[in-house]
């Protein structure tokens, strides 16, 4: 489902404010942060000025500028919402756009080393909000050949991330935006795998933890992966009956965590002892409030 962002309260739209709070648990890799201008084009690594970045900045971290979402690391671009929002791109920044955007951009990078390869509003932003950011686009133009030569380098600088610490840290970064906490990272340990070209199946030791969908860039949870969310103690529903069913109705849970929003994954308790998984109809508050409807659809449970 396409996210028109158009004007400038779209920044102000649940998806965005959400979407730059969690960026707050997000650490970027590396010595150094190469910012870049978002495209048209979802996701950016399809479109062809983003084809022409990433043959200079292959394993270094890269953060894409973007409103109203603020910041986009490389590794997240495939994740909703990011990857359905429409918005123009003619470079023009309002200054609460500057101001949001340059705010969760100097979080962000805080500490590290930054290579600003853009132009327009976008270095207007950084100018306004990042005190030694080095500048490779000095002609206004990111993918002409100066340009790219200034941020090669520049780039040359500095170490490598090794590809398979990249990986990881990338399926981490995207359980902790999804489940608000930076515990989620217990989710993916260091020994877990991922199987599939696109849609990829996660494994421990052979048993599958969850499922990463290529459509949605976010996981589903199979029991395993429920008992691990069980433990980082977020996204639980408690009830106090058998479920025998794969639609768990509101009247019947006794309580959840308030900050459960629609669509997310949840885990569900009975006895603090886990019964199933599933994706949530109604918010956290809506789910100990409501008498009808409901609450949970249930994609894998106990029998």
């Amino acid at each position: 489902m396409k996210i028109p962002c158009i004007i400038d309260e779209s920044l102000y739209r649940p998806e965005a404010v959400r979407w730059r709070e969690r960026m707050s648990l997000l650490q970027p890799l590396g010595d150094v942060v190469v910012v870049l201008p978002c495209s048209m084009r979802k996701p950016y690594s399809s479109s062809k000025s983003h084809t022409i970045f990433m043959r200079a900045t292959k394993n270094i971290q890269e953060a894409i500028l973007t409103s109203p979402f603020g910041v986009c690391p490389r590794e997240m671009e495939r994740t909703y919402p990011i990857q359905s929002y429409d918005t123009s791109t003619t470079g023009d920044w309002s200054k609460e756009e500057i101001d949001v955007t340059g705010e969760c951009l100097k979080k962000y990078v805080a500490g590290k080393d930054v290579i600003a390869h853009v132009s327009g509003g976008y270095r207007e932003v950084c100018e306004a909000y990042l005190d030694d950011a080095v500048y490779t686009c000095n002609d206004g133009r990111a993918t002409s050949w100066d340009s790219m030569d200034n941020l090669k380098m520049e780039v040359k600088k500095y170490p490598r991330i090794k590809a398979k610490e990249k990986r990881l840290k990338g399926f981490k970064s995207i359980a902790r935006y999804q489940f608000r906490t930076t515990k989620a990272d217990s989710l993916l340990p260091d020994g877990v795998k991922a199987v599939g070209r696109f849609t990829k199946r996660m494994l421990l030791d052979k048993e599958q933890i969850a499922t990463l969908s290529f459509d949605t860039g976010l996981y589903s949870l199979n029991l395993k992966g429920g008992e691990i969310l069980k433990d980082i103690g977020t996204n639980w529903v408690e009830i106090d009956f058998e479920m025998k069913t794969n639609t768990l109705f509101a009247p019947g849970i006794l309580n959840a965590d308030p900050g459960i929003v629609p669509k997310d994954e949840v885990v569900i308790l009975r006895n603090d002892e886990v019964v199933g998984v599933g994706k949530a109809v109604l918010s956290g508050d809506e789910m100990k409030k409501a008498t009808k409807g409901v609450g949970v659809r249930v994609r894998h449970r106990n029998k």
